[in-house]
């Protein structure tokens, strides 16, 4: 194997996130899966098997207050013990009913003070976990006409952000994550990339912009905003899912698997860069899975989510570079299109199994874990509750 691609392989990371080892569902109904994590600490068990298997995922994101522990000095060194680092951290500012009418935007100053201190708690996880990432996302929104000044709003959240920013530590930064629209239908605060790219601009350096591929409107390019949010500086991350009609957090790359070919292609083509902005942009990009696995058994469908991003990346490793510039310089369009193609259509799975065995991981990671007899043990072991994951109820015990 070439060594600059094994290297590049060796280095890829990707974050997977705590709720998705929970029974965290859909806003529809969520099925209890025997020997779904019950808490943080069994959450990093299930992400330190995923990582023995795949070798790329040796970070856990965390939300609060669903992994809120007494001692988050214990809680990294558990992980550390299992080979995993503690990420990126998520407050949550949708679930109380008090947010009914918005967090840091919402009419009462009450209410956005409430919001705003709890997003400033989590800066404080930050440094007791280690973490460099601060991961926003609001359901911050109306939905009727009039319903509340959408100006008003606007600058409320600019003020939050700015707060937030400016008390982040040393060498931390905050990414902010916008939706086109759900749970508000008529405007939601952050609707889109440019507004959360104009709030980043306006309150600070160490704020960037997080792409979640479930969303943007049907047809959007998302390559597109990647790219040129990376030209600008200002790409933080992603939370990588799929979707076929709107944020339906799916296994990423089982719905649209050449999109995110495509996205890959664009960070590989930008860590490549002549121009050195850039190329320090693209690296310090964070990975991340946002999934609730519903119907899917927990493990396996985030070894499932991790391998595919492994495989995208590999193929868009294979990118001829100096042919795709020829072509795109003479303006053949057609033979621009099958140097980017030939690439996607490669298929890398002989390539990663070389790498598996060169890198002491299994040659076939769903494989070795159903084989394992983990989610067996886990299912004795914790029985089926009903929450566990991101939206918690009450625990009921199912089973033992």
């Amino acid at each position: 194997m070439n060594a600059d691609l094994l290297t590049a392989l060796s280095a890829q990371r990707i974050e997977t996130p705590s709720w998705g080892y929970g029974n965290s569902g859909t806003r529809f109904k969520t099925f209890a899966a025997p020997g779904a994590a019950r808490d943080i600490w069994e959450k990093l068990d299930d992400a330190a098997e995923v990582h023995r298997l795949t070798g790329i995922a040796p970070s856990v994101a965390l939300h609060i207050p669903w992994d809120e522990v007494d001692d988050y000095g214990a809680l990294r060194d558990y992980a550390q013990e299992r080979q995993l680092t503690l990420g990126a951290i998520n407050p949550n500012v949708f679930q109380d009913d008090v947010y009914k009418l918005g967090s840091v935007t919402n009419p009462d100053e009450r209410v956005r003070e409430q919001a705003l201190s709890h997003l400033l708690d989590c800066v404080e996880v930050m440094k007791q976990t280690g973490s460099t990432d601060l991961s926003l996302w609001f359901a911050d929104g109306t939905n009727y006409a009039g319903q509340d000044d959408l100006r008003r709003r606007k600058r409320h959240l600019r003020a939050a952000l700015g707060r937030v920013h400016d008390a982040l530590p040393d060498g931390a930064r905050m990414l902010v994550e916008y939706k086109l629209f759900e749970p508000a239908f008529y405007a939601t605060d952050l609707f889109d990339w440019g507004a959360a790219y104009a709030h980043c601009l306006a309150v600070g350096e160490r704020a960037q912009v997080l792409v979640d591929l479930g969303h943007h409107a049907q047809g959007v390019n998302i390559e597109g905003i990647v790219a040129f949010l990376l030209d600008e500086g200002r790409l933080g991350g992603f939370h990588f899912n799929a979707r076929r009609y709107a944020d339906d957090d799916l296994i990423v790359g089982t719905a649209n698997p050449f999109e995110l070919f495509c996205i890959y292609a664009e960070l590989v083509a930008a860590a490549r860069s002549e121009d050195a902005a850039t190329r320090t942009t693209a690296q310090q990009v964070a990975y991340m899975i946002d999934q609730s696995h519903n119907i899917e058994p927990k493990v396996e469908a985030m070894l499932q989510s991790v391998l595919n991003c492994q495989e995208a990346y590999a193929q868009a490793l294979l990118i001829d570079h100096d042919h795709l510039r020829e072509a795109q310089e003479r303006g053949d369009v057609l033979g621009a299109h099958r140097v980017l193609t030939d690439a996607f259509k490669t298929d890398v799975r002989p390539l990663l199994r070389e790498w598996r065995g060169e890198t002491g991981r299994p040659a076939d990671p769903i494989a070795a874990h159903r084989q394992s007899g983990y989610q067996d043990r886990v299912a004795r072991e914790r029985g089926t509750v009903d929450s566990g994951g991101g939206y918690p109820v009450k625990d009921r015990v199912m089973g033992t």
